[in-house]
């Protein structure tokens, strides 16, 4: 599976690592990342929340610190700077404002730890990886989405039904690898129903929810036609509703698209309880259609 995995993970230039739940697996799998020798190119790092502490602020756990080498660039709140031990050259300034201080660019001069807290809204982002491509003297990832890749990482500290944990897990990523939309539809500015009356087919401004959609299944307005959301996170659908578009083959497609490479799993639950792994394993398995992983056994 090692081999396997540095195939997937050295397909994309950029990739985002997705937690169902805290204490899913995401530090784990983001330092066997920063160790493997054969793992391709420099290394720029960022998070969307806040990564790196040894105790998690929200649930009080443990979590793995991240320990980076020298070389790697870093986007993080300049309050972060003093909770790591590396040596730090600050390339540039964002001015993308967090409650822990101005987001800023460095490189790690010296291997040590490292606090991430980086921006929250997507715009902002996408922003830094445009930045830290620069760093890196690449010009061309600028326009594309965050990243061309997700590993999703799920676990037993999401539900205490094994069951529960699967279904879910699917769902997210039945949505995050839906279709790119190669071409844009009319944005319904002035609601989903006169857009698709008019062109069959919309690009959703905002989320698109089941109170939205299923009237429109039971109208009729939706069947054969085609809806084009701006990213996976703004589809909230249940897997019935997903189902019924499905059956009355209507287009579900994104303007911004990242093909999920792997799945982790962390059949552990920081809370006291946990699950049989090799069932995990195997109803995971059966679940997606990309490889699955136990971070506990194959990335400790």
């Amino acid at each position: 599976m090692s081999s396997q995995l540095l195939e997937i993970l050295n397909s994309v230039k950029t990739m985002s690592i997705v937690g169902m739940c805290k204490n899913a697996g995401k530090t784990t799998m983001l330092n066997w990342m920063l160790h493997h020798d054969r793992l391709q190119g420099t290394l720029g790092l960022t998070s969307i929340g806040r990564d790196g502490e040894s105790t998690d602020v929200v649930t009080g756990t443990e979590k793995p610190g991240i320990f980076v080498r020298e070389g790697t660039l870093i986007a993080t709140a300049r309050d972060m700077l003093r909770l790591g031990d590396v040596t730090a050259e600050i390339l540039e300034t964002t001015g993308i404002p967090t409650p822990l201080g101005e987001v800023v660019i460095l490189r790690a001069r010296s291997a040590g730890n490292v606090q991430l807290a980086g921006p929250s809204i997507t715009t902002q982002l996408k922003e830094v990886s445009r930045l830290i491509d620069g760093a890196l003297g690449r010009k061309s990832l600028g326009a594309r989405a965050v990243a061309e890749g997700v590993v999703l990482c799920t676990g037993a500290s999401y539900h205490m039904s094994m069951e529960k944990v699967v279904a879910d897990t699917a769902n997210i990523y039945r949505i995050m690898n839906l279709p790119k939309a190669e071409t844009l539809p009319p944005e319904a500015e002035d609601g989903l129903e006169k857009c698709l009356k008019e062109h069959g087919e919309a690009l959703a401004p905002g989320a698109l929810t089941d109170s939205m959609v299923v009237p429109l299944l039971r109208s009729g307005v939706l069947r054969g036609g085609r809806l084009v959301v701006k990213d996976p996170s703004r589809v909230l659908l249940t897997p019935d509703t997903l189902d019924k578009l499905q059956t009355r083959q209507v287009r579900l497609e994104t303007a911004e698209a990242a093909r999920t490479l792997c799945v982790t799993i962390n059949p552990v639950s920081a809370y006291g309880w946990k699950f049989d792994k090799d069932e995990f394993m195997a109803r995971m398995r059966e679940a997606v259609d990309v490889p699955v992983i136990n971070v506990k056994e194959e990335l400790a």
